[in-house]
Protein backbone atom coordinates (compact mmCIF):
# COMPACT_ATOMS: atom_id res chain seq x y z
CA UNK A 1 0.00 0.00 0.00
CA UNK A 2 1.40 3.55 -0.71
CA UNK A 3 0.49 6.57 1.01
CA UNK A 4 0.32 9.62 -0.07
CA UNK A 5 0.35 12.93 1.76
CA UNK A 6 -0.30 16.76 0.09
CA UNK A 7 0.73 20.07 1.32
CA UNK A 8 1.26 23.29 -0.08
CA UNK A 9 -2.27 24.66 -0.99
CA UNK A 10 -3.50 28.16 0.26
CA UNK A 11 -5.48 30.96 -0.04
CA UNK A 12 -3.85 33.25 -3.83
CA UNK A 13 -4.74 36.51 -5.94
CA UNK A 14 -5.00 35.15 -9.43
CA UNK A 15 -2.29 35.77 -11.49
CA UNK A 16 -0.30 34.62 -8.31
CA UNK A 17 1.56 31.17 -7.87
CA UNK A 18 1.53 27.89 -5.62
CA UNK A 19 3.93 25.15 -5.39
CA UNK A 20 1.80 21.62 -4.09
CA UNK A 21 3.59 18.50 -2.75
CA UNK A 22 2.90 15.39 -2.77
CA UNK A 23 5.02 13.07 -0.15
CA UNK A 24 5.18 8.94 -0.53
CA UNK A 25 5.67 6.64 1.94
CA UNK A 26 4.68 2.86 2.32
CA UNK A 27 5.12 0.15 -0.67
CA UNK A 28 6.22 3.09 -3.51
CA UNK A 29 8.05 0.51 -5.93
CA UNK A 30 3.79 -0.70 -6.36
CA UNK A 31 3.40 2.41 -7.89
CA UNK A 32 4.05 3.04 -11.68
CA UNK A 33 3.17 6.61 -12.15
CA UNK A 34 1.79 9.80 -9.91
CA UNK A 35 -0.87 11.91 -11.07
CA UNK A 36 -2.78 15.18 -9.75
CA UNK A 37 -6.57 15.82 -9.86
CA UNK A 38 -8.65 18.30 -8.61
CA UNK A 39 -12.19 18.23 -7.64
CA UNK A 40 -14.40 21.94 -7.57
CA UNK A 41 -17.31 22.19 -5.46
CA UNK A 42 -19.99 20.63 -7.71
CA UNK A 43 -17.74 19.29 -9.86
CA UNK A 44 -16.58 15.57 -11.17
CA UNK A 45 -13.12 15.22 -10.24
CA UNK A 46 -10.76 15.81 -13.09
CA UNK A 47 -7.18 14.83 -14.31
CA UNK A 48 -4.73 17.77 -14.07
CA UNK A 49 -1.31 16.21 -14.93
CA UNK A 50 0.43 13.22 -14.02
CA UNK A 51 4.29 11.64 -14.06
CA UNK A 52 5.75 8.19 -15.57
CA UNK A 53 8.08 6.82 -12.36
CA UNK A 54 9.77 5.19 -15.25
CA UNK A 55 11.00 7.90 -17.70
CA UNK A 56 9.73 10.94 -16.22
CA UNK A 57 7.33 11.44 -18.43
CA UNK A 58 4.38 13.72 -17.98
CA UNK A 59 1.29 14.14 -19.45
CA UNK A 60 -1.05 17.89 -18.65
CA UNK A 61 -4.70 18.60 -18.69
CA UNK A 62 -5.46 21.27 -21.68
CA UNK A 63 -6.97 23.46 -19.04
CA UNK A 64 -3.13 24.05 -17.42
CA UNK A 65 -0.57 23.05 -20.13
CA UNK A 66 1.81 26.39 -20.09
CA UNK A 67 0.75 26.77 -16.50
CA UNK A 68 1.08 24.11 -14.42
CA UNK A 69 4.73 21.54 -14.23
CA UNK A 70 5.21 18.41 -12.48
CA UNK A 71 8.18 17.55 -11.46
CA UNK A 72 9.68 14.32 -9.51
CA UNK A 73 12.46 14.60 -6.70
CA UNK A 74 12.44 10.17 -6.27
CA UNK A 75 15.37 10.14 -3.37
CA UNK A 76 12.81 12.40 -1.67
CA UNK A 77 10.05 10.03 -2.90
CA UNK A 78 7.89 13.34 -3.44
CA UNK A 79 6.05 14.87 -6.40
CA UNK A 80 5.82 18.90 -7.15
CA UNK A 81 3.25 20.75 -8.70
CA UNK A 82 4.27 24.35 -9.72
CA UNK A 83 1.13 26.27 -10.55
CA UNK A 84 1.81 29.56 -12.40
CA UNK A 85 -0.65 32.39 -13.21
CA UNK A 86 -3.21 31.08 -11.17
CA UNK A 87 -7.15 31.69 -12.49
CA UNK A 88 -9.56 31.66 -10.35
CA UNK A 89 -11.09 28.78 -11.89
CA UNK A 90 -8.32 26.41 -10.63
CA UNK A 91 -9.83 26.77 -7.18
CA UNK A 92 -10.58 23.32 -5.77
CA UNK A 93 -8.93 20.70 -3.52
CA UNK A 94 -6.05 19.09 -5.49
CA UNK A 95 -5.35 15.23 -4.88
CA UNK A 96 -2.51 13.51 -5.69
CA UNK A 97 -3.17 9.40 -6.53
CA UNK A 98 -0.56 6.59 -6.89
CA UNK A 99 -1.28 3.89 -9.93
CA UNK A 100 0.15 0.78 -10.51
CA UNK A 101 -0.71 1.01 -14.41
CA UNK A 102 0.64 3.43 -16.76
CA UNK A 103 0.05 7.42 -15.97
CA UNK A 104 -3.38 9.08 -17.57
CA UNK A 105 -5.54 11.57 -16.44
CA UNK A 106 -8.28 8.83 -15.76
CA UNK A 107 -9.24 9.04 -11.57
CA UNK A 108 -10.53 5.23 -12.20
CA UNK A 109 -7.32 4.20 -13.03
CA UNK A 110 -5.54 5.16 -9.47
CA UNK A 111 -5.54 2.91 -7.23
CA UNK A 112 -4.32 5.04 -3.91
CA UNK A 113 -5.14 9.14 -3.03
CA UNK A 114 -4.21 11.40 -0.60
CA UNK A 115 -6.18 13.11 1.59
CA UNK A 116 -6.42 16.54 -0.74
CA UNK A 117 -5.02 20.53 -0.37
CA UNK A 118 -7.36 23.01 -0.59
CA UNK A 119 -6.42 25.75 -3.14
CA UNK A 120 -8.64 28.93 -3.49
CA UNK A 121 -7.59 31.57 -6.22
CA UNK A 122 -9.24 34.95 -5.95
CA UNK A 123 -9.53 37.71 -8.36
Amino acid sequence: EVQLVESGGGLVQAGGSLRLSCAASGDTFDANAIGWFRQAPGKEREGVSCISNSDGSTYYADSVKGRFTMTSDNAKNTVYLQMNSLKPEDTAVYYCAASREVGSLVPQRYDYWGQGTQVTVFS
